[in-house]
Parts: structure tokens; sequence; C-alpha cells
């Protein structure tokens, strides 16, 4: 039988719990209804696509988390003198942690506060948990968008010191490009002079490595891409059958974009209840589910000049080609 006092510190979970299903339900409904059909990234990670992310991170064909820990640690002591008060870090979509220990490893002469924002419980937990092992490392969890977030860890940042927002993994490409844009400008109103902003950016390379990078052998990337039907059925009600959906990446060289779709393989009909849909797809159609941008080198430093910042520093990994770029205020 559980307290009084737990029964109150369960209620708000609870209702945040709602909260967010209702939301879920809600975005399914308006963007199931789109045309070309769609979803948002965002639902991907719940504890069983946060996992699967974690397993997509080591396969040999997506490049991106070896060649941005490469970075990481070949530069990490020379971002951290660029930034020599450093007393904060926060890591928007903080996967493992395992990246930003690298950075954290580099700083170990002075304490640290970092500050986590995702919105999977699964991957704060274990980002606090790789960093936790590290000394004179405190670490706060926030549970949130990027944007609110932020604002939350800057409210409570300490009066002295500087901050520097991490944004690894290439997640700025998952933007369309008005909303990066419109993502920057955000971050770089938040940091006070002195603060700085890492971001990691996948770059263009051949259409058959993307493709490959999106679309694995092994099918731990379709497991990804399908197991967000699994999440409707679960948590909205949906009878989505996963077998009668193929996980189809393609190259879009007009907007530099692989884009991830599931397409019906047979003619069908789809309800969700918690959505209050009943949808045909018939054979050939596709849910769009994500994107990833490719970028140029001097593509992601005008997009952050463009934003207002200055920048600090670029890192190179020339066989994956992937870029880090350190901007300031």
């Amino acid at each position: 039988m559980s307290s009084a006092a737990e029964r109150r510190r369960a209620a708000p979970r609870e209702a945040d719990a709602e909260d967010a299903r209702r939301e879920f339900a809600a975005d399914v409904h308006r963007d199931l209804q789109l045309r070309p059909r769609q979803l948002q990234s965002k639902y991907f990670y719940d504890a069983l696509g946060s996992q699967l992310f974690e397993a997509i991170c080591q396969l040999p064909w997506y490049r991106i988390p070896t060649a941005e820990r490469t970075l990481l640690a070949q530069h990490a002591e020379t971002i951290g003198a660029l930034l020599p008060d450093l007393t904060t870090l926060v890591e928007l979509g903080c996967g493992s942690g395992a990246k930003l220990a690298l950075l954290v490893e580099s700083m170990r002469t002075r304490p640290m506060l970092v500050r986590l924002i995702d919105i999977s419980p699964t991957a704060l937990e274990l980002s606090a948990r790789t960093l936790g092992r590290l000394s004179d490392v405190s670490v706060v969890g926030h549970r949130a968008p990027f944007g609110p977030g932020l604002r939350d860890a800057v409210a409570r940042r300490p009066a002295q010191g500087s901050m520097l927002v991490v944004f690894l993994g290439s997640n700025i490409g998952n933007f369309h490009d008005a909303a990066a844009a419109a993502f920057l400008r955000e971050v770089r109103e938040t940091l006070r002079p002195g603060d700085g902003f890492l971001l990691g950016a996948d770059l263009v390379k051949p259409e058959s490595e993307l493709l490959l990078a999106y679309g694995d052998p092994v099918g731990v990337t379709a497991a990804f891409n399908k197991n967000l039907l699994e999440r409707i059925n679960r948590e909205l009600g949906g009878d989505f059958d996963l077998a009668a959906f193929d996980h189809v990446p393609r190259w879009n060289p007009t907007a530099s974009r692989i884009e991830s779709h599931l397409v019906s393989r047979r003619d069908q009909v789809v309800r969700i209840t918690a959505a209050d849909l009943t949808l045909p797809f018939p054979r050939g159609e596709s849910i769009w589910t994500e994107s990833s941008y490719k970028y140029e080198a001097n593509e992601v430093m005008d997009m952050g000049r463009a934003a207002g910042f200055r920048c600090r520093g670029q890192w190179i990994e020339p066989r994956a080609r992937f870029a880090l770029t350190l901007f300031s205020g």
C-alpha cells in the first residue's frame, strides 16, 4: 500500500503522461491527414525506440557517431581552451552521454554542471548514468523539448562562468530549413557573451552511402522506423500491421536530404481509436516519418552566422564527411 505522500508524487507524473498521450493523439490525427501523410520523428524515442537508435549508432554503415567521437577526442581540449571560464554544459538530445563525456573528460581540471535535455526518459537515464561516473560533475536532467528545456536550463544557470550548448549527432538535420534557422536563432538569444554553441552536422556524400546508412542490410533502421507504428498501436489503440509496411529511405537531391518513409505493401484500412481516425492506405502510399538534411561545410557556418553567431572553429572528419562547428555570440 503506497503512502499518501507517494500517491501525491505519483499524481503529477500520471497527469503529465496523460497530457503527453493527448498531444501524441492530436499530432497523429493532424499529421496522418496531410499529403503526403506524415508522422513526427520526435515520437521515435520511446524506450524501445531509444534502444534501437543506440543500436543504429553501432552499425558500420551509419558513420555519424564514430566520426563525431573521433572529432571530439581530437579537438575537445581545443574547444575547452576557447571557453576558459566554462562551468556549465547543456546537451540538447542527449543519447547515451558517451560523446558528451569526451568533452567533460578534457575539462576535468574544473567542476562541471551538466544539464541534459531530451524527451526520452531512457536517454536521460542512460546519459546521467554515463556522466555520473565522472568526478566533479553534477548532472541534472530535463525531460522536455529542446526549446523549453534550454530556457529552463538557462534560467537556472550559475551567475558566474560561461556555458556551452551542445547539439550533436546531426540532429539539426531533422529540422526543415526555416525551422532550423528559427532554432539556431533561439539558441543564440539564450547565450551570454563568452558562451558557446557546438553543432554537429553531417555533410553531403554519395547517394549510395546515404541510402545504406539509412537502410542498413541488418534491418535495424527498419525496426526503428516501424516501431513508431507499434507505439501508435500500443498507446493510441491503432491496428497497424507492421508487416504490411516497408521502410524505404529516399535521397532528395533538390532538398539535400534523406527522407525516411513507411510504404504500404497492399490496399488496407488502419484505425487509430485515440486519434479518432480511420484511414485507407492504397498500395504504394507512404508515411513520411523523418528528414535528415545534409550540408556543405560552408553552409553550416553560414547558418550559424545568419542566426547571429560568430564561428570560432570548424573541424571535419574527411572519410565520413562530418563537421563539428563551434560558435559563440
